[in-house]
C-alpha cells in the first residue's frame, strides 16, 4: 500500500523522509536498511542534524546497506561503504560492528552473497530507504530480476552505468559492471519502505512503480505488493502521475 506525498523541491521531500525515519528512530533500536546514491543523502544531513541537536543515539542501533560495487577496494572513493561514511556514519555515534555494507572486492563473489543474506537472518528492517532508478530498478536489481531473488550479483546496464557516470568523472568507463546487491524478496521483508525520488528523469519509473502492471520490466513495481511504503516525491517525479 503506497503513501504518496508530493513536495515543492528536494529539501522538502528530504525533511518529509526524515519525518518517516523519526517516527522509526524513536521507537528504539530499530534496524535501518539503507541506501546510496545522490536520493537519500539529505534523509542523511537530516538524520546528522538531529543526532547533534537532539542526541538521537545510534549505538545500539543496526544498519545493512542495499548494495555494494564488484571489483573496487573498501576504500574506494566510490564505493559504497565510503559514501555511507562519509555522508552518514562518520557523523552520529554508531558502532563500526553495527554496519554492515557487502564487501565488493571478495575472493569468493558467490559465497559473499550467501554471506551478507544469512547475515539478515534473526533481524527484519524495521525500515527501508529507497531511490529509484530512471528504468526501475531498486538497490541494483535491474529490469529482469526476479521477485523472489535474495541477495546476488548484478550485471548492470548500460543505462545505470550512464546514470552512475556522474560520479566517475563522467566517464562510465570507469564505473564497475558488477554489483552485490540484496534481492527483491529480502528488499520486501522490511516493515516499513521508504522510497525517494526526484527529478524528471525519473518519473516514467514513478508510475511504472506505482500505478504500472506489477511486471519484472519495472522491479519497483514489486513493491505494489507491500504492506507499508512511503513514496516522496518532487513535482518533477511526479509529473507522469
Amino acid at each position: 500500500m503506497f503513501t504518496t506525498i508530493v513536495c515543492e523541491n528536494y529539501d522538502e521531500v528530504s525533511k518529509e523522509a526524515f519525518k518517516v525515519m523519526k517516527t522509526v528512530l524513536d521507537k528504539g533500536n530499530p534496524v535501518l536498511g539503507l541506501a546510496t546514491g545522490s536520493s537519500p543523502v539529505g534523509l542523511y544531513k537530516e538524520m546528522i542534524r538531529d543526532h547533534k541537536e537532539n542526541g538521537t543515539s545510534y549505538k545500539n542501533i543496526l544498519t545493512w546497506n542495499l548494495d555494494e560495487y564488484v571489483g573496487i577496494p573498501r576504500t574506494h572513493e566510490q564505493s559504497y561503504w565510503t559514501f555511507m561514511h562519509e555522508n552518514l556514519f562518520n557523523f552520529i555515534d554508531i558502532p563500526e560492528e553495527n554496519i554492515h555494507v557487502p564487501v565488493g572486492e571478495s575472493e569468493d563473489e558467490e559465497a559473499e552473497c550467501v554471506k551478507y543474506e544469512e547475515s539478515m537472518k534473526g533481524h527484519t528492517v524495521d525500515i527501508q530507504v529507497l531511490g529509484i532508478g530512471s528504468d526501475g530498478h531498486i538497490a541494483f536489481n535491474e529490469p529482469g530480476t526476479p521477485f523472489d531473488s535474495l541477495t546476488h550479483l548484478m550485471d548492470l546496464t548500460e543505462q545505470t552505468r550512464k546514470d552512475n557516470a556522474r560520479f566517475f568523472d563522467n566517464d562510465i568507463n570507469q564505473v564497475p559492471k558488477r554489483s552485490i546487491t540484496m534481492g527483491l524478496a529480502s528488499i520486501m521483508r522490511a516493515k516499513k519502505i521508504i522510497v525517494i525520488a526526484t527529478g524528471e528523469n525519473k518519473a516514467e519509473a514513478v508510475y511504472g512503480m506505482l500505478k504500472g502492471p506489477k511486471t519484472t520490466d519495472c522491479p519497483a513495481s514489486i513493491l505494489q505488493d507491500h504492506p507499508d511504503v512511503t513514496v516522496l516525491l518532487d513535482k518533477a517525479a511526479a509529473s507522469k502521475l
